[in-house]
């Protein structure tokens, strides 16, 4: 993508109206980013104090439940005060209450150079890595596959766009990066996803380097390994001493049924390198090209002469999960797609996905068709046609 993720500069997080706020995940909030009770009434309500050196700035009075007139009252100020805080924590907490999330966090030990300089490079090395590790999680979500290349990954990339992410947090020296990933939708399934599939890397490194075989790294792929995954934890762990991936469950929704209320963290280190390495190389090679039926609309023809064989570029409407695919044609299928193009009509083709260049090349392909669109489609096919007039000079002969 185009746009950098996570945002260098996150909005602020909106602070919670005091009705639509449980006490309880407002303190298991609390609790979770290093908030230490100091008292208060038991069963009534405690005072929260924020932790490190903001200590003694802040002083939450948080109700344990509704049960009391005052309750609203104490919520309101508390969530006020929270937005004022200018401990990193409070944001964290606010961003949990406002958009029920499961949090991951990925801390990566790199040494640090002198004057501290590497923080901005060590920052951007991380948010790089986590966001490669949520979107092969994504990309798993949506179908298995020891490489995925193109496929799926317009839809992963937009349920991307949902995660928010923390402050980074002055003293951490980019080492710390913590994202919140919604429940809704398919947010929760990611999660799941991933820690399942970083578990199963886990695993299977620990049997790498024990035994050296890559047989647990095969069977990983059932539980959302990939090529795509493996490249994310290496990047995560290279130049470190170490990597930790942690994630706890949005404490308003509470842990999907199976797993553990506090997950495992997982971690890798310099030594599972070649293993993941070998993994990522072995999930290409062994990934098969894929039989499809696709419909496309034209959008570029190539030849290097008026006759013979040439390239068509098509944008995908249906039938697999990449964008846009390149054909190689026969004469006779060529001029199809051709004309198909020129009147505003996208094409259906049969053939083979294939995995080597990412799934963005189809081979074999036959039976090319025009098909039939509904009139708003049409004229934007024609729209676009009459916008690109200049590819069809490589069409007929004419481009180098």
């Amino acid at each position: 993508m185009d746009r950098p993720w996570p945002q260098d500069d996150p909005a602020p997080p909106s602070v919670p109206h005091p009705d639509e706020t449980d006490p309880a995940v407002l303190g298991a909030l609390l609790a979770r980013h290093g908030w230490r009770r100091r008292g208060g009434t038991p069963g009534r309500y405690a005072r929260w104090t924020p932790p490190g050196r903001t200590a003694g700035a802040t002083s939450l009075l948080v109700p344990e439940s509704r049960d009391f007139p005052d309750s609203g009252d104490l919520l309101a100020e508390a969530l006020m005060a929270l937005s004022r805080s200018a401990a990193p924590s409070a944001r964290e907490v606010l961003t949990g209450l406002a958009v029920p999330s499961d949090e991951i966090r990925w801390r990566r030990e790199v040494p640090e150079s002198p004057g501290g300089t590497s923080a901005w490079t060590a920052q951007e090395r991380l948010r790089a890595a986590a966001r490669d590790t949520l979107l092969a999680a994504a990309l798993a979500a949506r179908g298995r596959a020891g490489y995925y290349g193109a496929r799926h990954r317009r839809a992963a990339e937009a349920s991307l766009e949902r995660v928010l992410t923390g402050p980074p947090g002055a003293d951490s020296g980019g080492r710390e990066l913590t994202v919140f990933v919604p429940v809704e939708e398919d947010g929760r399934a990611t999660a799941v996803t991933l820690l399942r599939a970083l578990y199963a890397l886990r695993d299977a490194a620990d049997y790498h380097r024990t035994t050296g075989g890559m047989e647990v790294y095969d069977a990983a792929v059932a539980a959302g390994a990939s090529r795509e995954l493996t490249e994310a934890v290496v990047a995560l762990v290279q130049g470190t001493e170490g990597a930790r991936v942690a994630l706890e469950w949005s404490p308003a929704a509470g842990p999907p049924p199976g797993f553990a209320a506090r997950p495992d963290p997982v971690e890798f280190s310099p030594g599972d390198l070649p293993g993941l390495r070998e993994a990522g190389a072995r999930y290409v090679r062994d990934e098969p090209s894929v039989p499809v039926c696709l419909t496309g609309a034209v959008v570029r023809l190539r030849r290097t002469g008026p006759g013979g064989p040439g390239t068509v570029r098509l944008r995908v409407l249906s039938g697999a999960e990449v964008s846009q695919v390149r054909i190689t044609l026969d004469e006779e299928d060529y001029r199809i797609a051709g004309h198909a193009h020129l009147v505003g009509l996208p094409i259906r083709v049969r053939g083979r996905l294939e995995s080597r260049g990412g799934f963005r090349r189809l081979s074999g392909a036959t039976g090319v068709t025009p098909v039939q669109v509904d009139e708003a489609e049409r004229d934007r096919l024609v729209k676009s046609l009459q916008e690109n007039l200049d590819f069809f000079e490589e069409a007929c002969g004419g481009g180098p």
